[in-house]
């Protein structure tokens, strides 16, 4: 027969409300429409005049996912691909990752950790990127106390999408082809 909570360590039950009250914040919705003023991130970060690459340069990128997104005429690209393809999520995800880690201050890691969470993790989030369970609960987990790994799992596996997905499109689109021209 089952004894409940009673049968639990006092010390566990302590623990758990800690992290109820945690997951508690960051899954709280909006009091106000201020919340939805600032979306994440404001405004796409273009670098004044992205110097278009050599056709050379282009070419590496249909190998190396990685080298595309470190290239910001190359993420501008590709994002605008995956703009037209209505899939931009994935790119912008990582994007926030990628700027979430550079985060070094506790206040506003938890402030973007809370945005990133609303914004690309959450079921029903307006650009909820496709994860599965596990990583969303691993994900939920390193939450409870944000640090620059939280997203981790997360975005290795959007990583993995994109390559797998995204690039070869991207490879055989019309954006690509007048790059490597």
């Amino acid at each position: 027969m089952c004894k409940g909570l009673a049968a639990l360590p006092h010390t566990c039950l302590e623990r758990a409300k800690e992290i109820k009250t945690k997951l508690g914040t960051l899954l709280q919705k909006p009091d106000s429409a201020i919340d939805f003023i600032i979306p994440y991130p404001e405004k796409p970060e273009k670098p004044p005049k992205a110097q278009k690459p050599s056709p050379q340069e282009a070419l590496q990128w249909r190998d190396s996912l990685e080298k595309l997104l470190q290239n910001p005429y190359g993420l501008a690209s590709f994002c605008s691909f995956l703009r037209s393809e209505f899939s931009e999520e994935n790119a912008e995800f990582w994007v926030a990752c990628e700027d979430y880690k550079k985060t070094k201050s506790p206040v506003k890691m938890a402030e973007k950790a809370k945005k990133i969470y609303e914004e690309f993790i959450q079921t029903e989030a307006p650009k909820e990127v496709n994860i599965d369970h596990f990583t969303k609960a691993v994900t939920m987990k390193n939450l409870v106390e944000p640090s620059p790994s939280s997203f981790d799992m997360a975005q290795k596996r959007i990583f993995a999408l994109m390559e797998k997905d995204s690039l070869p499109r991207f490879v055989r689109s019309e954006f690509y082809q007048e790059l490597i021209k």
